[in-house]
């Protein structure tokens, strides 16, 4: 018999030994413990050994089950979060799908129309577009189709949708409907043709050409004349001794003058009853609701470009104003007026209107430019000088000749200017300074009024070039605002939209989105999404 060490078990020190048992069967394994003086089969030794693994593996599997189940719940909160976040982008998203087509159509801008082809412009409608668009892409019934084979793992559902900022097109003076403008054509524009236009804005407003002095001083020169007219005209002066003779005096230019009486259309176009008849009612547009404080203001903040970045969005704006809107030569069935640049620039009710109040502007220009050239041309003064005293010897009143030769110097600048304007409405362009070879009318031509020359396709500048000039002159901000009138104007014809409005027209917002789980999480997600 084998004798074996005490073990220590608790404070108690037992003794094992093991005894050999001869058998039938072979040999039994028994082994004695003295201090309990108990005997153990072999099978309960092995059983008595092994209990340990039970617990070790007892602990460990409640340790890794608690780990996989913190894994999955952290999963669970992670993936609620990305799909919640998903979710909130994929519904404004759909939100600015729903952009205005006509507006888009017609002039390149993307907006959402808050009234949604109804007559209330509201942030709530936009709100129930929004709810609409997270819940249906938050309910999994379309994809779990038995509740008791599936369960939504996130369990999601929408809280609350609340748009808490809004950028409207009209803001800032219409300063966001400009910026989005520029944005549709920025990437098209030449520097060059900026370059341009600053030479020309600088040539006018240094020589004064828009002031229109020229004709103020021609009715003064005229009142002058006409006075020594009335004073002289039936007089007998005494040519010879005893020989007597009836003075009939007239201005030289009264040919002239009566032309002009009949207006500029007449005098320059061709087929007047031809021009567009178009009349528009502003009382409803969005500049006449400006003026009343009668719009929607959006409150999302926007800043304004300053020095060379204001010059340069100018340009631009009108270079959009120039491809998107109709002019004399180019005109859109569709649109509420034909003429909306000369709109822009005139603001009158009417296409005619309009379209004569710019043609006596681009005279009044094209005079003062040609009575420049006239007083620096010495054969052209030494012309008129021979003219007015030839006038003023016939009727031998010398002291009249300052005041006729300026008189025929306007005159003669004014029939030449007719040509110009002539020539810009049938398509040909015209040097902003004319010089000897581009000079049209004789003197002659000009004091009879012979006003009926064709015209000739000439080199220098167009009449959209022209129309550049008086765009770039006019304030930005009324501009801007008439530009709005013509959107607003244009867009009412189409079917479905007679009561658009711009200032239901949001480009960008800010929404707050509340989204909550069945497991009891919550998420707060706040996006903002823009057109720019």
């Amino acid at each position: 018999m084998a004798e074996y060490p005490l073990k220590r078990a608790g404070t108690e020190k037992r003794k094992y030994d093991w005894m050999s048992v001869r058998r039938a069967g072979g040999m039994k394994m028994e082994y004695r413990e003295f201090a309990y003086r108990k005997t153990y089969h072999q099978s309960d030794a092995e059983q008595l050994y092994n209990a340990y693994l039970t617990i070790y593996l007892t602990l460990c599997l409640a340790v890794i089950l608690s780990l996989c189940l913190a894994l999955i719940d952290g999963a669970r909160r992670n993936g609620a979060r990305l799909e919640a976040e998903i979710v909130t982008d994929i519904g404004l998203q759909s939100i600015m799908a729903e952009y205005h087509r006509e507006l888009m159509k017609q002039y390149n801008l993307f907006a959402i129309d808050a009234s949604y082809g109804t007559a209330l412009c509201s942030r709530t409608n936009t709100e129930a577009h929004l709810q609409k668009y997270l819940t249906k892409n938050l309910d999994c019934n379309d994809v779990f189709l038995s509740d008791f084979l599936y369960r939504d793992f996130f369990s999601l559902k929408l809280d609350q949708a609340e748009v808490k900022k809004v950028s409207i097109m009209t803001d800032g003076g219409g300063a966001v409907f400009r910026r989005c403008a520029v944005e549709a054509v920025k990437d098209d524009l030449g520097i060059g043709l900026l370059e341009d236009l600053q030479g020309w804005m600088q040539t006018v407003e240094v020589n004064g050409l828009e002031e229109g002095k020229e004709e103020k001083q021609k009715k003064e020169y005229d009142e002058q004349i006409d006075g020594w007219v009335s004073e002289y005209d039936g007089m007998e002066i005494e040519i010879e001794e005893g020989e007597w003779e009836t003075v009939e005096l007239q201005n030289p230019t009264d040919g002239l003058e009566r032309k002009k009486s009949l207006g500029i259309l007449k005098l320059v176009m061709e087929d007047e009853a031809g021009l567009s008849g178009n009349a528009l009612n502003t009382e409803n547009l969005i500049r006449s609701r400006m003026g009343r404080g009668e719009i929607n203001q959006g409150n999302m903040e926007y800043t304004e470009k300053e020095g060379a970045e204001q010059l340069l969005e100018k340009f631009a704006f009108q270079e959009y104003l120039l491809r998107y809107m109709g002019r004399y030569g180019q005109e859109y069935e569709e649109d509420a007026l034909k003429y909306q640049i000369e709109y822009l620039i005139a603001e009158k009710g009417s296409d005619i209107e309009n379209l004569r109040s710019v043609a006596n502007r681009l005279c009044v220009l094209r005079e003062a430019a040609n009575a420049m050239y006239l007083m620096s041309d010495r054969e052209k003064r030494t012309e008129i000088k021979v003219a007015a005293g030839l006038v003023c010897t016939l009727i031998m009143l010398p002291e009249l000749t300052p005041l006729l030769e300026g008189a025929i110097l306007l005159a003669w600048a004014y029939a030449e200017s007719v040509y110009d304007v002539k020539t810009l409405f049938s398509g040909g362009k015209v040097p902003l300074l004319k010089s000897k070879e581009n000079w049209h009318y004789s003197l002659t031509a000009a004091l009879h009024g012979d006003l009926k020359d064709k015209t000739q396709e000439g080199s220098g500048l167009g009449y959209q070039d022209y129309l550049r000039i008086f765009m770039m002159a006019t304030d930005q901000d009324v501009l801007t605002a008439r530009a709005m009138d013509m959107v607003e104007a244009d867009i009412r014809k189409t079917p479905g939209n007679s009561a658009f409005r711009l200032d239901g027209c949001y480009e960008s917002l800010e929404a707050c989105i509340r989204i909550g789980s069945g497991y009891g999480y919550q998420y707060e997600l706040i996006r903002q999404k823009s057109y720019n």
